[in-house]
Protein backbone atom coordinates (compact mmCIF):
# COMPACT_ATOMS: atom_id res chain seq x y z
CA UNK A 1 0.00 0.00 0.00
CA UNK A 2 1.26 3.55 -0.85
CA UNK A 3 2.35 5.53 2.28
CA UNK A 4 0.51 8.60 4.02
CA UNK A 5 3.65 10.68 2.78
CA UNK A 6 2.91 9.42 -1.16
CA UNK A 7 -1.10 10.63 -0.69
CA UNK A 8 0.21 14.05 0.62
CA UNK A 9 2.92 14.02 -1.94
CA UNK A 10 -0.36 13.75 -4.50
CA UNK A 11 -2.21 16.21 -3.41
CA UNK A 12 0.18 19.00 -3.28
CA UNK A 13 0.50 18.68 -6.54
CA UNK A 14 -2.97 20.30 -7.21
CA UNK A 15 -2.66 24.45 -7.04
CA UNK A 16 -4.87 25.11 -4.16
CA UNK A 17 -7.60 27.75 -3.97
CA UNK A 18 -6.70 30.91 -2.09
CA UNK A 19 -8.15 30.08 1.46
CA UNK A 20 -6.62 33.45 2.60
CA UNK A 21 -8.50 36.32 4.20
CA UNK A 22 -10.84 37.68 1.69
CA UNK A 23 -11.50 41.42 1.13
CA UNK A 24 -15.53 41.94 2.28
CA UNK A 25 -17.45 42.08 -1.27
CA UNK A 26 -20.94 43.35 -2.02
CA UNK A 27 -22.99 41.50 -4.87
CA UNK A 28 -25.02 43.47 -6.33
CA UNK A 29 -28.07 42.20 -9.19
CA UNK A 30 -31.15 39.64 -8.68
CA UNK A 31 -30.88 37.00 -6.55
CA UNK A 32 -33.08 34.32 -6.94
CA UNK A 33 -33.60 30.98 -4.50
CA UNK A 34 -35.85 28.09 -3.21
CA UNK A 35 -36.26 29.03 0.96
CA UNK A 36 -39.09 26.56 1.27
CA UNK A 37 -40.73 23.93 -0.68
CA UNK A 38 -42.44 24.71 -4.07
CA UNK A 39 -41.66 28.42 -3.44
CA UNK A 40 -39.65 30.74 -5.89
CA UNK A 41 -38.08 34.28 -3.95
CA UNK A 42 -36.80 36.50 -6.55
CA UNK A 43 -34.75 39.48 -5.23
CA UNK A 44 -34.23 42.05 -7.98
CA UNK A 45 -32.00 45.25 -7.14
CA UNK A 46 -30.57 43.19 -4.49
CA UNK A 47 -27.26 43.96 -2.53
CA UNK A 48 -25.83 41.16 -0.76
CA UNK A 49 -22.63 41.79 1.63
CA UNK A 50 -20.55 38.48 2.43
CA UNK A 51 -17.72 39.05 4.91
CA UNK A 52 -13.97 38.61 5.35
CA UNK A 53 -14.57 34.58 6.31
CA UNK A 54 -17.98 33.94 3.43
CA UNK A 55 -20.48 34.96 5.56
CA UNK A 56 -24.05 36.87 4.21
CA UNK A 57 -23.25 39.70 6.24
CA UNK A 58 -26.55 41.73 5.39
CA UNK A 59 -29.12 41.71 2.66
CA UNK A 60 -30.89 44.76 1.07
CA UNK A 61 -33.74 44.89 -1.98
CA UNK A 62 -35.22 47.56 -3.95
CA UNK A 63 -31.81 49.22 -4.26
CA UNK A 64 -31.56 51.59 -7.59
CA UNK A 65 -28.73 53.23 -7.32
CA UNK A 66 -26.05 51.12 -8.67
CA UNK A 67 -23.27 53.57 -8.49
CA UNK A 68 -19.89 52.59 -7.04
CA UNK A 69 -20.11 55.70 -5.02
CA UNK A 70 -23.96 54.30 -3.62
CA UNK A 71 -23.37 50.96 -3.10
CA UNK A 72 -20.02 51.45 -1.40
CA UNK A 73 -22.12 53.64 1.08
CA UNK A 74 -24.73 51.38 1.53
CA UNK A 75 -22.13 48.51 2.48
CA UNK A 76 -21.00 50.71 4.96
CA UNK A 77 -24.19 51.14 6.74
CA UNK A 78 -25.74 47.85 6.58
CA UNK A 79 -22.12 46.11 7.55
CA UNK A 80 -21.99 44.64 10.86
CA UNK A 81 -18.32 45.77 11.13
CA UNK A 82 -17.02 49.05 10.05
CA UNK A 83 -14.65 49.03 6.86
CA UNK A 84 -13.08 51.98 4.83
CA UNK A 85 -14.10 52.07 1.05
CA UNK A 86 -10.66 50.69 0.19
CA UNK A 87 -11.40 47.42 2.30
CA UNK A 88 -15.31 46.57 -0.07
CA UNK A 89 -15.10 45.18 -3.78
CA UNK A 90 -17.81 45.65 -5.50
CA UNK A 91 -19.22 42.49 -7.74
CA UNK A 92 -22.29 44.28 -10.05
CA UNK A 93 -24.16 41.43 -11.95
CA UNK A 94 -26.90 43.75 -12.99
CA UNK A 95 -26.12 44.99 -16.25
CA UNK A 96 -28.01 41.50 -17.88
CA UNK A 97 -31.50 40.76 -17.01
CA UNK A 98 -30.86 37.81 -18.04
CA UNK A 99 -28.05 37.03 -15.36
CA UNK A 100 -28.75 35.90 -11.46
CA UNK A 101 -27.48 34.60 -8.45
CA UNK A 102 -28.51 30.71 -7.50
CA UNK A 103 -27.63 28.60 -4.37
CA UNK A 104 -25.14 26.46 -5.18
CA UNK A 105 -25.75 22.78 -6.17
CA UNK A 106 -25.90 20.07 -3.10
CA UNK A 107 -25.09 16.51 -4.55
CA UNK A 108 -25.88 13.91 -1.60
CA UNK A 109 -25.02 10.74 -3.14
CA UNK A 110 -21.74 10.89 -5.63
CA UNK A 111 -19.53 8.03 -6.33
CA UNK A 112 -16.14 9.55 -6.70
CA UNK A 113 -14.17 6.73 -7.77
CA UNK A 114 -16.62 5.82 -10.51
CA UNK A 115 -16.65 9.10 -12.23
CA UNK A 116 -14.40 7.55 -15.25
CA UNK A 117 -17.51 4.99 -15.79
CA UNK A 118 -20.19 8.03 -16.49
CA UNK A 119 -22.21 6.85 -19.19
CA UNK A 120 -21.24 2.90 -18.97
CA UNK A 121 -23.98 0.97 -18.23
CA UNK A 122 -23.93 -2.12 -20.63
CA UNK A 123 -27.03 -4.68 -20.50
CA UNK A 124 -27.08 -4.31 -16.57
CA UNK A 125 -29.31 -3.88 -13.38
CA UNK A 126 -27.61 -3.19 -9.95
CA UNK A 127 -26.01 -6.34 -9.18
CA UNK A 128 -24.75 -6.56 -12.74
CA UNK A 129 -22.93 -3.40 -13.17
CA UNK A 130 -21.22 -3.58 -9.64
CA UNK A 131 -19.63 -6.78 -10.52
CA UNK A 132 -18.93 -5.90 -14.17
CA UNK A 133 -17.82 -2.28 -14.48
CA UNK A 134 -17.89 -0.62 -10.22
CA UNK A 135 -15.40 -3.36 -8.28
CA UNK A 136 -13.06 -3.65 -11.16
CA UNK A 137 -12.67 0.21 -11.40
CA UNK A 138 -12.86 0.78 -7.47
CA UNK A 139 -10.22 -1.66 -6.77
CA UNK A 140 -7.70 0.22 -8.86
CA UNK A 141 -7.01 2.82 -6.25
CA UNK A 142 -3.97 1.46 -4.40
CA UNK A 143 -2.57 3.70 -7.31
CA UNK A 144 -2.16 7.17 -6.12
CA UNK A 145 -1.17 8.98 -9.13
CA UNK A 146 -4.88 7.28 -10.99
CA UNK A 147 -7.11 8.06 -8.17
CA UNK A 148 -5.57 12.18 -8.32
CA UNK A 149 -5.88 12.19 -11.95
CA UNK A 150 -9.14 10.74 -11.21
CA UNK A 151 -10.45 12.66 -7.95
CA UNK A 152 -9.04 16.13 -9.36
CA UNK A 153 -10.94 15.10 -12.14
CA UNK A 154 -14.36 14.87 -10.31
CA UNK A 155 -14.01 17.45 -7.78
CA UNK A 156 -13.55 19.99 -10.66
CA UNK A 157 -16.06 19.23 -12.93
CA UNK A 158 -18.59 19.11 -10.12
CA UNK A 159 -17.90 22.36 -9.21
CA UNK A 160 -17.59 23.82 -12.89
CA UNK A 161 -21.38 22.07 -12.84
CA UNK A 162 -22.31 24.69 -9.84
CA UNK A 163 -22.23 21.71 -6.81
CA UNK A 164 -20.61 23.38 -4.08
CA UNK A 165 -21.52 20.67 -1.70
CA UNK A 166 -20.86 16.73 -2.18
CA UNK A 167 -20.95 13.91 -0.03
CA UNK A 168 -18.70 11.34 -1.84
CA UNK A 169 -18.53 7.66 -1.64
CA UNK A 170 -14.58 7.00 -1.78
CA UNK A 171 -13.27 3.43 -1.69
CA UNK A 172 -11.79 0.90 0.81
CA UNK A 173 -8.57 2.53 0.41
CA UNK A 174 -6.94 4.73 3.48
CA UNK A 175 -4.87 6.72 1.31
CA UNK A 176 -6.66 7.44 -1.59
CA UNK A 177 -10.05 7.98 0.61
CA UNK A 178 -7.95 10.71 2.65
CA UNK A 179 -6.19 12.02 -0.65
CA UNK A 180 -9.99 12.45 -1.83
CA UNK A 181 -10.57 15.07 1.08
CA UNK A 182 -7.00 16.79 0.74
CA UNK A 183 -7.72 17.29 -2.45
CA UNK A 184 -11.42 18.58 -2.16
CA UNK A 185 -9.87 21.33 0.83
CA UNK A 186 -7.40 22.47 -1.49
CA UNK A 187 -10.04 23.12 -4.83
CA UNK A 188 -12.67 24.73 -2.40
CA UNK A 189 -15.66 22.65 -2.43
CA UNK A 190 -17.72 22.05 0.49
CA UNK A 191 -17.70 18.12 0.54
CA UNK A 192 -18.36 14.74 2.91
CA UNK A 193 -16.04 12.26 2.75
CA UNK A 194 -16.46 8.45 3.17
CA UNK A 195 -14.11 5.19 3.28
CA UNK A 196 -16.65 2.45 2.09
CA UNK A 197 -17.15 -0.03 4.37
CA UNK A 198 -17.34 -3.81 2.68
CA UNK A 199 -16.09 -6.99 4.54
CA UNK A 200 -18.81 -9.62 3.12
CA UNK A 201 -19.84 -10.63 -0.81
CA UNK A 202 -17.12 -8.74 -2.35
CA UNK A 203 -14.85 -9.87 -5.16
CA UNK A 204 -11.49 -11.28 -3.79
CA UNK A 205 -9.28 -7.99 -5.64
CA UNK A 206 -11.83 -5.64 -3.83
CA UNK A 207 -12.68 -6.60 0.14
CA UNK A 208 -11.12 -6.05 3.42
CA UNK A 209 -11.50 -7.45 6.93
CA UNK A 210 -13.93 -6.44 9.38
CA UNK A 211 -10.61 -5.19 11.55
CA UNK A 212 -8.57 -3.41 8.45
CA UNK A 213 -12.50 -1.91 7.71
CA UNK A 214 -12.56 -0.17 11.73
CA UNK A 215 -8.45 0.95 11.45
CA UNK A 216 -8.99 2.54 8.13
CA UNK A 217 -12.74 4.40 9.01
CA UNK A 218 -10.80 5.66 12.01
CA UNK A 219 -7.89 6.25 10.73
CA UNK A 220 -9.72 8.75 7.61
CA UNK A 221 -11.78 10.50 10.66
CA UNK A 222 -8.41 11.25 11.91
CA UNK A 223 -6.78 12.54 8.69
CA UNK A 224 -9.77 14.66 7.87
CA UNK A 225 -10.04 15.99 11.23
CA UNK A 226 -6.64 16.96 11.53
CA UNK A 227 -6.69 19.04 8.22
CA UNK A 228 -9.84 20.85 8.64
CA UNK A 229 -10.39 20.81 12.32
CA UNK A 230 -13.53 23.61 12.19
CA UNK A 231 -15.29 21.26 9.35
CA UNK A 232 -16.27 24.50 7.77
CA UNK A 233 -15.36 22.75 4.77
CA UNK A 234 -14.45 18.72 4.83
CA UNK A 235 -16.17 16.20 7.23
CA UNK A 236 -15.91 12.75 7.20
CA UNK A 237 -18.97 10.63 6.36
CA UNK A 238 -19.41 6.92 7.66
CA UNK A 239 -19.87 4.66 4.54
CA UNK A 240 -20.75 0.85 4.76
CA UNK A 241 -21.45 0.90 0.85
CA UNK A 242 -24.86 -1.23 1.46
CA UNK A 243 -26.17 -3.97 4.21
CA UNK A 244 -25.17 -6.52 1.83
CA UNK A 245 -21.49 -5.60 2.07
CA UNK A 246 -21.42 -5.45 5.58
CA UNK A 247 -21.44 -8.10 8.40
CA UNK A 248 -24.12 -7.96 11.08
CA UNK A 249 -20.65 -6.88 13.13
CA UNK A 250 -19.56 -4.53 11.48
CA UNK A 251 -22.51 -2.64 10.51
CA UNK A 252 -23.07 -2.58 14.36
CA UNK A 253 -20.18 -1.27 15.06
CA UNK A 254 -20.44 1.57 12.85
CA UNK A 255 -23.77 2.14 14.12
CA UNK A 256 -21.93 2.45 18.13
CA UNK A 257 -19.48 4.93 15.93
CA UNK A 258 -21.89 7.27 14.32
CA UNK A 259 -23.94 7.41 17.62
CA UNK A 260 -20.89 8.14 20.12
CA UNK A 261 -19.32 10.65 17.71
CA UNK A 262 -22.97 11.75 16.35
CA UNK A 263 -21.00 11.25 12.83
CA UNK A 264 -22.53 11.57 9.55
CA UNK A 265 -23.10 8.78 7.47
CA UNK A 266 -24.55 7.36 4.54
CA UNK A 267 -25.18 4.37 2.37
CA UNK A 268 -27.80 3.04 -0.11
CA UNK A 269 -31.59 1.50 0.57
CA UNK A 270 -34.02 -0.25 -1.17
CA UNK A 271 -33.00 0.07 -4.98
CA UNK A 272 -33.32 -2.61 -6.64
CA UNK A 273 -36.32 -5.66 -6.03
CA UNK A 274 -33.41 -8.38 -6.65
CA UNK A 275 -31.09 -6.48 -4.44
CA UNK A 276 -34.06 -5.99 -1.25
CA UNK A 277 -34.94 -9.42 -1.93
CA UNK A 278 -31.47 -11.24 -1.46
CA UNK A 279 -30.51 -8.43 1.48
CA UNK A 280 -33.79 -9.41 3.27
CA UNK A 281 -32.67 -13.16 2.90
CA UNK A 282 -29.35 -12.23 3.86
CA UNK A 283 -31.13 -11.08 6.96
CA UNK A 284 -33.66 -12.69 8.35
CA UNK A 285 -33.29 -11.39 12.16
CA UNK A 286 -34.67 -8.19 10.88
CA UNK A 287 -38.02 -7.46 10.04
CA UNK A 288 -37.33 -5.72 6.62
CA UNK A 289 -33.81 -3.64 4.85
CA UNK A 290 -34.37 -0.64 6.73
CA UNK A 291 -34.55 -2.57 10.44
CA UNK A 292 -30.94 -3.35 9.64
CA UNK A 293 -30.02 -0.09 9.63
CA UNK A 294 -32.48 1.22 12.16
CA UNK A 295 -31.39 -1.85 15.01
CA UNK A 296 -27.91 -1.43 14.20
CA UNK A 297 -27.68 2.94 14.58
CA UNK A 298 -27.17 4.39 11.36
CA UNK A 299 -30.12 6.16 11.46
CA UNK A 300 -30.47 10.06 12.38
CA UNK A 301 -30.74 13.71 10.84
CA UNK A 302 -27.03 13.46 9.70
CA UNK A 303 -28.01 9.95 7.80
CA UNK A 304 -28.08 10.35 3.61
CA UNK A 305 -29.76 7.14 2.21
CA UNK A 306 -29.38 6.66 -1.45
CA UNK A 307 -32.50 5.84 -3.41
CA UNK A 308 -35.77 4.56 -1.39
CA UNK A 309 -37.32 3.33 -4.21
CA UNK A 310 -39.19 0.66 -3.21
CA UNK A 311 -40.16 1.48 0.86
CA UNK A 312 -42.76 -0.04 2.21
CA UNK A 313 -45.42 2.17 4.40
CA UNK A 314 -43.61 0.99 8.02
CA UNK A 315 -40.29 1.65 6.62
CA UNK A 316 -41.45 5.13 5.20
CA UNK A 317 -42.68 5.89 9.48
CA UNK A 318 -38.69 4.72 10.80
CA UNK A 319 -37.14 6.85 8.45
CA UNK A 320 -39.41 10.05 9.08
CA UNK A 321 -39.40 9.08 13.31
CA UNK A 322 -35.28 8.82 12.76
CA UNK A 323 -34.81 11.89 10.86
CA UNK A 324 -32.67 10.72 8.04
CA UNK A 325 -32.68 12.31 4.83
CA UNK A 326 -33.18 10.55 1.30
CA UNK A 327 -30.85 11.05 -1.63
CA UNK A 328 -32.96 11.26 -4.86
CA UNK A 329 -31.10 9.74 -7.55
CA UNK A 330 -33.27 9.69 -10.61
CA UNK A 331 -30.89 9.27 -13.41
CA UNK A 332 -29.06 6.49 -11.63
CA UNK A 333 -32.65 4.76 -10.64
CA UNK A 334 -33.74 5.00 -15.10
CA UNK A 335 -30.50 4.43 -15.86
CA UNK A 336 -29.91 1.02 -14.35
CA UNK A 337 -34.08 0.35 -13.92
CA UNK A 338 -34.39 0.45 -10.74
CA UNK A 339 -36.98 2.07 -10.59
CA UNK A 340 -39.38 5.52 -9.92
CA UNK A 341 -39.29 7.06 -6.43
CA UNK A 342 -42.58 8.26 -5.09
CA UNK A 343 -40.79 11.84 -3.95
CA UNK A 344 -44.01 13.83 -3.08
CA UNK A 345 -45.21 10.42 -0.87
CA UNK A 346 -41.79 10.87 0.99
CA UNK A 347 -42.16 14.90 1.21
CA UNK A 348 -46.08 14.77 1.80
CA UNK A 349 -44.80 12.28 4.81
CA UNK A 350 -42.53 15.02 6.58
CA UNK A 351 -38.98 13.08 4.95
CA UNK A 352 -36.61 15.63 3.70
CA UNK A 353 -35.15 14.79 0.25
CA UNK A 354 -32.30 15.84 -1.80
CA UNK A 355 -30.73 14.83 -5.45
CA UNK A 356 -27.77 12.94 -6.00
CA UNK A 357 -25.99 12.66 -9.30
CA UNK A 358 -25.22 8.62 -8.06
CA UNK A 359 -22.35 8.99 -10.29
CA UNK A 360 -21.54 6.67 -12.35
CA UNK A 361 -24.74 4.79 -12.18
CA UNK A 362 -26.39 8.66 -13.01
CA UNK A 363 -24.78 9.18 -16.42
CA UNK A 364 -24.56 13.15 -15.24
CA UNK A 365 -22.39 15.23 -13.15
CA UNK A 366 -24.79 18.00 -13.19
CA UNK A 367 -27.24 18.31 -10.14
CA UNK A 368 -29.46 20.72 -12.61
CA UNK A 369 -29.79 17.68 -14.83
CA UNK A 370 -30.85 15.73 -12.55
CA UNK A 371 -33.68 18.39 -11.10
CA UNK A 372 -35.07 18.12 -14.50
CA UNK A 373 -34.98 14.41 -14.39
CA UNK A 374 -36.64 14.57 -11.28
CA UNK A 375 -39.25 16.07 -12.41
CA UNK A 376 -40.04 14.27 -15.25
CA UNK A 377 -39.98 10.74 -13.35
CA UNK A 378 -42.81 12.35 -11.48
CA UNK A 379 -44.99 13.19 -14.53
CA UNK A 380 -44.24 9.17 -15.20
CA UNK A 381 -45.68 7.98 -11.86
CA UNK A 382 -48.73 10.74 -12.65
CA UNK A 383 -49.02 9.07 -15.68
CA UNK A 384 -49.79 5.32 -14.24
CA UNK A 385 -51.63 6.70 -11.03
CA UNK A 386 -53.30 9.65 -12.69
CA UNK A 387 -53.02 11.72 -9.33
CA UNK A 388 -51.42 14.96 -10.43
CA UNK A 389 -50.73 15.97 -6.83
CA UNK A 390 -47.84 13.91 -7.22
CA UNK A 391 -46.00 15.99 -9.64
CA UNK A 392 -42.98 18.14 -8.79
CA UNK A 393 -43.00 21.50 -9.84
CA UNK A 394 -39.61 23.10 -11.21
CA UNK A 395 -39.59 25.25 -7.96
CA UNK A 396 -39.83 21.42 -5.96
CA UNK A 397 -36.69 20.17 -7.77
CA UNK A 398 -34.67 23.25 -7.42
CA UNK A 399 -35.53 23.14 -3.64
CA UNK A 400 -34.54 19.35 -3.52
CA UNK A 401 -30.97 20.40 -5.08
CA UNK A 402 -30.27 23.24 -2.48
CA UNK A 403 -32.24 23.66 0.61
CA UNK A 404 -33.50 19.88 0.51
CA UNK A 405 -29.64 18.88 0.25
CA UNK A 406 -28.97 20.85 3.17
CA UNK A 407 -31.28 19.58 5.13
CA UNK A 408 -30.57 16.05 4.40
CA UNK A 409 -26.99 16.55 5.33
CA UNK A 410 -27.63 18.39 8.42
CA UNK A 411 -25.95 21.79 7.26
CA UNK A 412 -29.38 23.47 6.45
CA UNK A 413 -28.26 26.19 8.94
CA UNK A 414 -24.91 26.99 6.98
CA UNK A 415 -25.92 26.49 3.12
CA UNK A 416 -29.08 26.28 0.79
CA UNK A 417 -29.92 29.73 0.26
CA UNK A 418 -29.75 33.09 0.53
CA UNK A 419 -30.37 34.65 4.25
CA UNK A 420 -28.21 36.35 6.69
CA UNK A 421 -25.59 34.71 8.76
CA UNK A 422 -25.57 31.42 6.14
CA UNK A 423 -22.29 31.15 3.87
CA UNK A 424 -22.69 32.57 0.66
CA UNK A 425 -22.11 29.14 -1.65
CA UNK A 426 -23.88 30.33 -4.88
CA UNK A 427 -23.69 30.35 -8.71
CA UNK A 428 -24.10 33.07 -10.86
CA UNK A 429 -25.86 32.14 -13.71
CA UNK A 430 -26.14 33.87 -17.60
CA UNK A 431 -28.79 32.67 -19.82
CA UNK A 432 -27.10 34.79 -22.33
CA UNK A 433 -23.53 33.87 -22.04
CA UNK A 434 -21.25 32.45 -25.17
CA UNK A 435 -22.53 29.45 -26.29
CA UNK A 436 -25.07 29.40 -24.16
CA UNK A 437 -28.10 26.45 -25.04
CA UNK A 438 -30.89 28.33 -23.49
CA UNK A 439 -32.65 30.73 -26.18
CA UNK A 440 -33.99 34.00 -24.87
CA UNK A 441 -35.62 36.70 -26.42
CA UNK A 442 -35.98 40.37 -25.88
CA UNK A 443 -40.21 40.11 -24.94
CA UNK A 444 -38.86 37.65 -22.30
CA UNK A 445 -36.83 39.73 -20.67
CA UNK A 446 -37.98 40.60 -17.27
CA UNK A 447 -37.36 44.45 -17.12
CA UNK A 448 -37.09 44.81 -13.33
CA UNK A 449 -38.40 48.61 -12.80
CA UNK A 450 -39.56 48.95 -16.01
CA UNK A 451 -42.91 46.82 -16.59
CA UNK A 452 -45.27 45.84 -13.68
CA UNK A 453 -43.32 43.66 -10.64
CA UNK A 454 -46.27 40.74 -11.48
CA UNK A 455 -45.25 40.88 -14.73
CA UNK A 456 -41.59 40.97 -14.44
CA UNK A 457 -41.52 37.98 -11.66
CA UNK A 458 -43.78 35.93 -14.27
CA UNK A 459 -40.89 36.54 -16.96
CA UNK A 460 -38.60 35.29 -14.42
CA UNK A 461 -40.40 32.34 -13.75
CA UNK A 462 -40.28 31.49 -17.09
CA UNK A 463 -36.57 32.09 -17.53
CA UNK A 464 -36.03 29.65 -14.55
CA UNK A 465 -37.50 26.88 -16.50
CA UNK A 466 -35.70 27.59 -19.47
CA UNK A 467 -32.83 27.56 -17.37
CA UNK A 468 -33.96 24.30 -16.11
CA UNK A 469 -34.54 22.26 -19.32
CA UNK A 470 -32.47 23.63 -21.80
CA UNK A 471 -29.30 25.04 -19.15
CA UNK A 472 -26.12 23.47 -18.75
CA UNK A 473 -22.74 24.48 -17.13
CA UNK A 474 -22.15 26.84 -20.05
CA UNK A 475 -24.49 28.93 -18.01
CA UNK A 476 -22.57 28.87 -15.39
CA UNK A 477 -20.16 32.11 -14.95
CA UNK A 478 -19.20 31.88 -11.58
CA UNK A 479 -19.00 29.32 -8.66
CA UNK A 480 -18.74 30.28 -4.95
CA UNK A 481 -17.74 28.35 -1.72
CA UNK A 482 -17.47 30.14 1.53
CA UNK A 483 -17.74 33.56 -0.27
CA UNK A 484 -14.35 32.00 -2.61
CA UNK A 485 -14.50 32.15 -6.06
CA UNK A 486 -13.71 29.09 -6.90
CA UNK A 487 -14.74 28.89 -11.07
CA UNK A 488 -14.24 32.39 -12.83
CA UNK A 489 -15.28 31.53 -16.62
CA UNK A 490 -15.22 35.16 -17.55
CA UNK A 491 -11.75 35.55 -16.32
Amino acid sequence: MPTKTNAAYFADKISPVCHSALQYTAYYGTFAHTPSLGSMEVLPHTVVGVDQDGNIDFMVSGVKDASPEALVELTQQHALSALASKDIVLVDASKDNNQFFFPGFIDTHIHAPQFPNNGIFGNTTLLEWLEIYTFPLESSFTDLELATEIYTKVISRTLGYGTTTASYYATIHTDATNLLADLALKLGQRSFVGKVCMDQNSPAHYIETEEESKASTLEVIDHIRSRNPSGDLINAVLTPRFAGSCTDSLLSWLGNLRKKGNYHCQTHLSENHKEIEWITNMFPQYDHYTDIYYQNNLLSSKTVLAHCIHLSDEEMHILRNTGSGISHCPTSNSSITSGEARIRWLLNNHINVSLGTDCSGGFTPSILEVARHALLVSRHLVMKSKEDAEKLSSSDVLYLATVGGAKVLDIDDKVGCFRKGLKFDAQLISLDCKDSNVDTFAFQNPQWGVLPAEASHKRFADLIDKWLFTGDNRNIQKVFVNGRTVVDRTA
